[in-house]
């Protein structure tokens, strides 16, 4: 072990591109690693990952999602911490602290804005919980300690290994991080039935600025509040004790399509009226998406109405043929299944796919994308959708994507202080705003965040207002940021009010008291007063 942090000790001694150290506090830095952890069985030597290192750039390209951040110009951590044990946890914060280095935490990496893994503030580290994915089901007492770096594939699968009458409400895409899932306050199709991720946390274990190890009794139920929804402003959650939810043994999925030609504005239009008050075991999103035709190279509007129901198919068609008869559901457009085979489903997998594709983990950025989000209280008008579709199919697109996800059921009968998470009764449904592009030309980039950020602007009269809402998981930079090294209530307080509402001043006197120093900050963290 020696020899190698000699040899890591060595190489540092060389520049690193894109950081701004010196060798002699970078050397210290990596000493104070060794002497933290005393962890035999796995040395934190063999979790060190540095520019300098063959193995960095794959470690450190293997969970970015967002290609906006893997440019050559995008500041590098100056090392990765690849945890193995919660030890090498305690040990970086203890010694990034010591040393004055900023620290970035990345579980699964999905983070819109690349927060998790890059920082305009260097040098810095950034500590991989990825290695920390080990997954406890207990059917017993119906609940599961989870760590952070485990994706939500590999929960759902252990679920389903262990239960077919056992699921847990919280997102879509498997290869989303445990991590960041729940500190932002995840969500999925069996949130009107079941609430938020955060909704059905018990406990957590949590590393804070002192490199303590706290559960939710040492650390009391201020903080255990602010870590269910607020952000990775208050520490490292290593692990999270969730409760797991009762589902029937078979499960109802669709996924219907419509185009312009076929009535998609109406049936829009309709869905907002309808999908908020269906019985809350029905989730049906409505996905506004521009396709491009493979033969004439035209641009086509397409909306998919994607649905969950916790029941059979039969009673679900009695129900939309009752409540929502503008869809012309059919019995063959339904497919039942068990639970988990549903999340294979929502993993966007046709139907019938193996279960273990969830354990999959993608490995580097696939393509450059930029998200947005918003809050609906009041149905938009048909002049509006059409105006929203003909912005979205003006020319000069890849991919955009519009997610309409419903509320009503579990989401309106819990309150908004509850978790920091506020985004709770008196809203119809969130919107999701997505465009992906695949050439690497600033000139591309730049078309495509004008392109979304104009749709944003389209949406203004239609959507929640003082604050216009936003949700901390689809990060926007775009609603404000810190710059440099420090952080400001003000300057926080102006996305701080659109992510957490009146739950922003809570968050400032948790952060206070636990994090006075503000050792936990990035360009959207909960800042100390």
């Amino acid at each position: 072990m020696k020899v190698l942090v000699l040899v890591i000790l060595s190489v540092l001694s060389f520049s690193v591109p894109c950081t701004t150290s010196d060798p002699i506090r970078t050397t210290d830095f990596l000493h104070c690693l060794t002497n933290h952890s005393h962890y035999s069985t796995s040395p934190i030597s063999e979790a060190i990952y540095t520019y300098q290192n063959t193995s960095f750039q794959p470690a450190l390209l293997a969970y970015i999602r967002n290609r906006r951040y893997s440019t050559p110009t995008t500041p590098k951590p100056l090392a990765i911490v690849a945890a193995k044990h919660e030890s090498h946890v305690q040990s970086t914060v203890i010694c990034a602290q010591q040393h004055g280095f900023q620290i970035r935490i990345r579980s699964g990496g999905h983070d819109f804005e690349g927060l998790s893994y890059v920082s305009s503030v260097t040098p810095f580290v950034m500590l991989d919980m990825s290695n920390l994915r080990s997954i406890d089901i207990n059917v017993t007492d119906e609940s599961a300690w989870v760590e952070s770096g485990a994706t939500l594939g590999e929960l759902y699968f252990n679920i389903g290994n262990k239960s077919n009458v056992h699921g847990f409400p919280a997102g879509v895409c498997p290869t989303v991080g445990i991590g960041g899932h729940l500190s932002g306050g995840g969500y999925g199709p069996l949130m009107r039935k079941y609430g938020l991720t955060v909704d059905n946390v018990v406990d957590a274990k949590l590393v804070n600025a002192n490199g303590t190890m706290l559960d939710r009794k040492s650390m009391g139920e201020d903080l255990f509040w602010a870590i269910r929804g607020g952000g990775a402003s208050f520490g490292v959650v290593v692990s999270w004790k969730i409760k797991l939810v009762p589902v029937p043994t078979r499960v109802t999925v669709f996924n219907v399509l419509r185009t312009l030609e076929q009535g998609a504005i109406d049936t829009v239009h309709r869905w907002q009226y309808v999908a908020p008050k269906l019985p809350k075991e029905i989730f049906i999103r409505a996905m506004l998406q521009v396709k491009q035709n493979s033969t004439s190279g035209k641009l086509a509007m397409q909306v998919s109405f994607i649905c969950h129901y916790l029941g059979d198919s039969e009673k679900l068609l009695s129900l939309m043929n009752q409540s929502f008869p503008e869809l012309g559901l059919q019995q063959s457009d339904c497919f039942e299944m068990s639970w988990v085979e549903s999340t294979v489903f929502w993993g966007n997998h046709p139907i019938g796919t193996p279960a273990t594709v969830l354990l999959d983990r993608p490995m580097g950025p696939p393509d450059f994308f930029k998200g947005k989000s918003d809050y609906v209280k009041e149905p938009i008008p048909k002049h509006g959708i059409e105006s929203i579709l003909d912005l979205m199919l003006k020319p000069g697109l890849d991919k955009l994507y519009m997610e309409w996800n419903p509320y009503g059921g579990r989401m309106s009968q819990i309150s908004e202080s509850e978790t920091p998470f506020p985004h709770r009764e008196g809203n119809l449904f969130l919107i999701q705003y997505l465009g992906y592009w695949k050439e690497d030309k600033a000139e591309t980039a730049h078309r495509y965040l004008d392109l979304i950020s104009k749709m944003y602007q389209e949406m203004t009269p239609f959507v929640s207002k003082n604050p216009r809402e936003a949700f901390l998981n689809y990060r926007d930079l775009d609603l404000g940021a810190n710059t440099g090294n420090q952080t400001n209530v003000e300057t926080a307080r102006n996305y701080g009010s659109m992510y957490f509402k009146e739950n922003f001043d809570r968050l400032v006197r948790v952060k206070t008291a636990v994090d006075p120093w503000n050792f936990f900050k990035n360009e959207q963290s909960i800042p100390p007063l």
